[in-house]
C-alpha cells in the first residue's frame, strides 16, 4: 500500500520542519548578530555555517521526512535512523558551533561539573553504548515505542549522551580535555566494539523480536507516534506486511547489519583522520628538531 494513505502530516512533520528552521534561524541569530556582545567572539566560518545547515537537513530527513514512518513500518529504517541520529549528526553539530559559544555554554555554573564527569572517556562510552543497546531488548523497545512521551525523552536522552560520546573526539576546545594519539584510535575501536553484543543479539536472532514490528495490534498503537489518531482510526490495515514484502526476520537482520557497518564507515573517517593529524603531527616537530639541531651546529645556514 502507498506511505499516502497516512497524510501529509505523517509524511512530512511540518511541525518538525518548523523547529528545524527555527534552529536554524537561532543558530544565525547568535553565532553572527549576537556574537559582538562577547569579547571573545570570533566570526562564524564558513565551513561551520555550511556543516551546521546540513546537519539540521540531515535531521529533518531522518526524523521529520518519510523515513520516520518507514522507521515504524520497516526495522530496517529504524536502524539507519539510529546509525545518522547518533552517528553522523552529533560530530557535525559539535564541530559547527564556533568555540566561543561551546565555552558559554560549557561555562554554566551548575553545568560545568555535569559535562566534564559525562565526556570523561569512559563514561562516555559506557552510557552511551549502554543506553543504545538496552534501548533493543524486545521488551524495552516495544515498550517505548508505545508512549510519545517516552519514547521522546528516550530519543532526547541518547541524543545528548551521543554528545558526550562525541566529543572527546572531535571538540576544538584548548581548555577542555582532548584525546590524541593511541588514545584516540583505542577510544574509537571500543566504540566499536561496545556496539558488538547488540547487533550480534539482533543480527543472530532465530526469530523476529520486536512485537511492535509484527504484531498488528502493538504496531497500530506504536504507529500512533507519527500518524495521527484520527487518521489511522479511518484506515483499515492490519500490519506493516502491507506496506513491505521482506519477511520481518530480514528485516530485523538488514538492520542490524546497516546499523553496524554504517558504524564501521564512520568511525573508519575518523580512525583515518586521527592518522592524518598524528602523521603531520610528526612530521611538524621532526622538522622542528632537524632545523633546531642544524641552528645549533651552524646558526649561520639556517634561516
Amino acid at each position: 500500500m502507498p506511505l499516502g494513505i497516512f497524510g501529509f502530516r505523517a509524511l512530512w512533520s511540518p511541525y518538525f520542519l518548523i523547529f528545524v528552521l527555527l534552529m536554524i534561524a537561532a543558530y544565525f541569530f547568535i553565532t553572527v548578530k549576537l556574537r559582538h556582545k562577547y569579547s571573545d567572539s570570533e566570526p562564524l566560518k564558513r565551513g561551520q555555517a555550511i556543516l551546521f545547515v546540513i546537519s539540521m537537513v540531515l535531521l529533518y530527513v531522518i526524523k521529520g521526512a518519510p523515513v520516520d514512518l518507514m522507521a515504524h513500518i520497516m526495522f530496517t529504517f529504524h536502524m539507519v535512523q539510529m546509525a545518522f541520529l547518533y552517528l553522523v549528526i552529533p560530530p557535525m553539530l559539535i564541530m559547527s558551533v564556533p568555540n566561543w559559544v561551546w565555552k558559554k555554554v560549557i561555562n554554566v555554573s551548575w553545568f560545568k561539573p555535569i559535562f566534564r564527569f559525562m565526556t570523561k572517556p569512559l563514561m562516555a562510552l559506557i552510557l552511551f553504548n549502554g543506553i543504545f543497546s538496552m534501548y533493543h531488548i524486545p521488551s524495552v523497545l516495544d515498550t517505548v515505542k508505545l508512549n510519545f512521551f517516552v519514547h521522546a525523552g528516550y530519543t532526547i536522552v541518547l541524543f545528548i549522551f551521543s554528545m558526550f560520546l562525541w566529543w572527546p573526539l572531535v571538540n576544538k576546545l584548548p581548555d577542555e580535555y582532548q584525546l590524541h594519539g593511541l588514545k584516540k584510535v583505542g577510544y574509537i575501536l571500543a566504540d566499536g566494539i561496545l556496539l558488538l553484543p547488540s547487533c550480534g543479539m539482533i543480527m543472530f536472532a532465530p526469530a523476529a523480536m520486536y512485537e511492535t514490528y509484527t504484531n498488528g495490534e502493538m504496531w497500530l498503537k506504536a504507529m500512533e507516534l507519527c500518524v495521527p489518531g484520527s487518521t489511522l482510526s479511518g484506515l483499515s490495515i492490519s500490519g506493516p506486511e502491507l506496506f513491505t514484502n521482506v519477511p520481518a526476520r530480514v528485516d530485523q537482520q538488514t538492520g542490524a547489519v546497516i546499523m553496524k557497518v554504517l558504524q564501521e564507515i564512520v568511525l573508519g573517517i575518523f580512525l583515518v583522520k586521527v592518522f592524518f593529524e598524528w602523521y603531520e603531527k610528526e612530521k611538524r616537530e621532526g622538522d622542528e628538531i632537524t632545523k633546531a639541531a642544524l641552528l645549533q651546529s651552524n646558526p649561520r645556514h639556517v634561516e
